[in-house]
Formats: structure tokens, C-alpha cells, sequence
């Protein structure tokens, strides 16, 4: 037994190993923290679930920067009847817009035509023919609103219910709610890919564990090199007597400590969680093993780091019981050259997305998996004019998402903008009811998933936010 006064972080500092630095990803559980260390890898808070889930996992794709759903699943035909035309006043007057501000308001047209896919003939942009070929799967909100105008308020809101930071992240609260299904990896797991221009910057903090306990914090995975650094042992330090440091800082940990501190066993989940992850995350990230026809399916190459071979990952995630899977790509800020910019992105991403939704449905994945694809905002009808062609400025008031998968009602479109695209007129749905939707089809009831910080209960939702119920099969 070790003694109780020798110093830890003496200790550890002495020994420096890699897998503890990794474990410090994980952050420390926040003051207050009243769930159990071991909800993260078992039972939830909200285990059982408030009511019969339709959903065991969620496959969030953001396409950071604000995706226009003028050249997406939003055709106008008025709007490209007034291109060149002065943006009807009526729309824009005390409205916030962020870089168009004070200049003189042209619409531009969708750039690109649309066609009918599937059953119900959804209505898609011709830069997304292998999304149009599982269009009956796909439930379409064109009402989208969010509060926020610019990009990191907007991706903190979308990530945590709201624009001020310190909150927890969906990812975290689902977590936090349900638990993990995963031993051997972290029950929420973040890729991110860039391949065009500008690539948006992301906080880490969209996928922090706020005020919850830091073993809900998402872990980041990165697509080149080592997925995580300090993943390898260095010289000299082998399994057995990595285990050993491990078991001693547990000891020391719990020396003198009181019967249950959620600080002290945050920090222990995470340090035996990295000590599990130098086995599981090297094989998780080697898709050589994938048959060709596979990789063929989402038109990737091992460890290209592209969205596609994201989309791969996201399958294996699944099938090692990984709860919650965010992937981020981060080329959709097209101020400028839209014309140009817009069709590499769909490029980039068209085939993943619709090999993701194949691949899940041959494996029986599908039917428990909810799929959410989305930007922090859109764009606007009106042309922004910057060096190169004309692009569209940040939009709040109406833009486009889709889900399919795990309890949606597959081949509808939910909700309207206006003639013009600008304001979302019809059914409205706004970031607080997505993750109502999303908390619901997982069993719970967004009004009862709290935590109490700072003297009141919180939640994703904070005081808002219903469930869509016209999305549900």
C-alpha cells in the first residue's frame, strides 16, 4: 500500500508517461458534479429511459460554416426569377445581418438546379445525386432558425443549446443521459476533416463537458498521424508496467479521500480510459482491413483524413457501441466564388453520406442509428460581392437540415422560408426543438435530463425547445 502522504502530482511528474497527458484530454469533472464516474462507461442518469428509444446512438454530420439551403434542398424559383434585382425591403428591414450590413441588397439566384429523387420526390440540388439515390430515407426541414449570426456563437449554440460558453455539449448530455456502450472507447467521439478553402475554425470547447463531470467531454480523433497524441508508450514502458501506474495513482487517489469524491473518480475514469484506448483506438483507425468494395462505397483511401474515410469511421464507431459521433467538416464559409467553391464541397461529401446510410441499413445499423446533417446556420438570398465571384453572408432566420435513420419518417420535407429563402415562415423548428427531437427518439424527455449547477437545474434546452413530432415515423 503506498503511503498516503507522498505527493501525486510529485509522482507522476516523475514518471511522465504519455498515457496520462492523454487522460488529461478528458479534463477534469467540474465542481459540483453529482453522477457517477462510472455512468460514463454504464447506466446514464436517465437510465431507463423515460420512455421506448427508437434511437441507441446519434451520427452527428456538421458541415461547419454555414451550408447555403439555397444550393442544397431549398429551391426558390422567385429568387432566381429577381436575380440582380434590389432585395425586397420588407424582408431585410431591422434585420441583423452580419457582413451585408448597410450595403445595397441584390438577390442572387440558386446556382445550381434542383431535381425530384425517391417516392415522394424530395427535392435536392444536382451537386447531390448519390444523396438523391436514398432521398426516401432523408426527412428534410427547410425552417430551420437559430439566434445567433456569427460562427462561433452559432456552433455554440447548435452544440449546446445556447450561445453563451461554458455549457455542455449535446454530445456530453447524451452521454451523461445514457451512458456508454463502449469499454474500450470513449462513449463520444469527434473527427474532423477539412479539403476546400477557408477552413472554419472549431473550439474544442463545442464538445466540452461544461459544468458535467469530465468523462463526458467528446474526444477528439484526429484522421492523420496518431489519433490522439501520446497514444504510444515511450521507450521503455510496456503494458504490465503501465497497469501498475495506473492501479498506483488509483491507490493514491483514494487515499484518505472521502467514500465517494465525482472529482477524483472523473479523473480515474479517464485515466484507466486512455490506458484501454493505446489497444482499441490503433485497430478502430486502420481501415486496410475493410474489403475494397467498401472503401469503394464511400470513395476513400486509408487514412486520407477526408470526410469520406470519416464516414467510414463513423460506421466502425457504431459497431463498437460508440454513443454519440460528431464529425466535422469545415469548409462551408463561402462568402466569395460560391459558384465555384459550393460543387467541390457537395463533391466531397454527396458519396460518403449516402455510402454511410447504405452501409449502416446492410449491417442492421440504420434502423437504430439517427443520422443529423447540418450547418450552424445558411446563407443569404442576397449576393455578398468579394474578390473572386459573388458568395452568400451568414443567415439566421431560415435555412436547411436533414435526418434520417432511427425513428424519422423517411421521404418528407418539413416546413417552408418564404418565396425568397429568407425567413422560415412555416413549421418552424429551432435549434432548441432539434435537440428535443434528438433527445426523444434517444428515450428521453428533454425536460427531465437536468443537472444542478450554480444553485438551479440545467438542461440542452434550457427553458425551451419541443419535440417535432411531424418528423417521427
Amino acid at each position: 500500500m503506498l503511503a498516503p502522504d507522498i505527493a501525486r502530482r510529485v509522482f507522476l511528474g516523475g514518471l511522465g508517461l504519455g498515457t496520462l497527458a492523454l487522460a488529461a484530454m478528458g479534463g477534469v469533472a467540474a465542481a459540483g458534479a453529482g453522477a457517477s464516474a462510472g455512468a460514463a462507461r454504464g447506466r446514464g442518469v436517465a437510465w431507463p429511459t423515460h420512455h421506448a428509444a427508437r434511437a441507441r446512438r446519434v451520427i452527428y454530420l456538421y458541415m461547419a460554416g454555414g451550408p447555403s439551403h439555397l444550393e442544397t434542398f431549398d429551391f426558390k424559383p422567385r429568387l432566381h426569377a429577381m436575380h440582380g434585382e434590389p432585395m425586397p425591403g420588407s424582408f431585410t428591414a431591422n434585420e441583423s445581418i452580419a457582413q451585408l450590413q448597410g450595403q445595397k441588397l441584390k438577390c442572387l439566384r440558386p446556382l445550381f438546379g434542383f431535381k425530384k429523387h425517391g417516392r415522394a420526390g424530395q427535392e435536392l440540388c444536382e451537386l447531390f445525386p448519390h444523396l438523391g439515390g436514398v432521398a426516401d430515407h432523408l426527412a428534410i426541414i427547410r425552417s430551420m432558425r437559430t439566434d445567433a449570426i456569427n460562427h462561433d456563437p452559432a456552433h455554440t449554440l447548435m452544440n449546446t443549446g445556447t450561445a453563451l460558453p461554458g455549457r455542455p455539449s449535446m454530445g456530453s448530455w447524451v452521454l451523461y443521459g445514457l451512458g456508454s456502450e463502449c469499454e474500450n472507447l470513449p462513449g463520444f467521439v469527434v473527427l474532423t476533416s477539412t479539403e476546400g478553402r477557408s477552413p472554419q475554425p472549431i473550439s474544442t470547447r463545442q464538445w466540452h463537458s461544461g459544468f458535467l463531470p469530465g468523462q463526458f467531454q467528446g474526444v477528439e480523433l484526429r484522421a492523420k498521424g496518431d489519433p490522439v497524441l501520446y497514444v504510444r508508450n515511450p521507450p521503455g514502458v510496456n503494458e504490465g508496467r503501465q497497469g501498475d501506474v495506473v492501479e498506483a495513482v488509483r491507490q493514491l487517489d483514494r487515499a484518505g479521500a472521502s467514500p465517494f469524491d465525482a472529482e477524483r473518480e472523473a479523473r480515474m475514469a479517464q485515466y484507466e480510459m486512455a490506458f484501454r484506448m493505446q489497444t482499441s483506438v490503433p485497430g478502430l483507425m486502420d481501415t486496410r482491413a475493410e474489403p475494397e468494395s467498401v472503401r469503394a462505397l464511400y470513395g476513400c483511401t486509408p487514412g486520407d483524413g477526408s470526410f469520406a474515410s470519416n464516414c467510414l469511421l463513423a460506421r466502425r464507431l457504431v459497431e463498437r457501441g460508440v454513443r454519440f459521433i460528431q464529425l466535422y467538416h469545415r469548409d462551408w464559409d463561402h462568402h466569395n466564388d460560391i459558384a465555384r467553391f459550393f460543387p467541390q464541397n457537395a463533391a466531397h461529401v454527396d458519396r460518403a453520406m449516402a455510402a454511410l446510410i447504405i452501409d449502416l441499413k446492410q449491417r442492421g445499423l440504420f434502423e437504430d442509428t439517427l443520422i443529423v446533417w447540418g450547418g450552424e446556420f445558411g446563407r443569404t438570398p442576397m449576393a455578398q460581392s468579394n474578390k473572386g465571384g459573388p458568395g452568400r453572408d451568414h443567415h439566421k432566420n431560415g435555412f436547411s437540415m436533414f435526418l434520417c435513420g432511427a425513428g424519422i419518417r423517411g421521404g418528407i420535407t418539413h416546413g417552408a422560408t418564404d418565396e425568397l429563402g429568407y425567413n422560415a415562415v412555416q413549421d418552424v423548428v429551432h435549434v432548441n426543438d432539434l435537440h428535443a427531437t434528438m433527445l426523444h427518439l434517444l428515450g428521453i424527455d428533454h425536460r427531465r435530463l437536468t443537472h444542478r449547477f450554480q444553485g438551479r437545474d440545467w438542461r440542452l434546452t434550457d427553458v425551451h425547445g419541443e419535440v417535432v413530432r411531424a418528423l417521427l415515423a
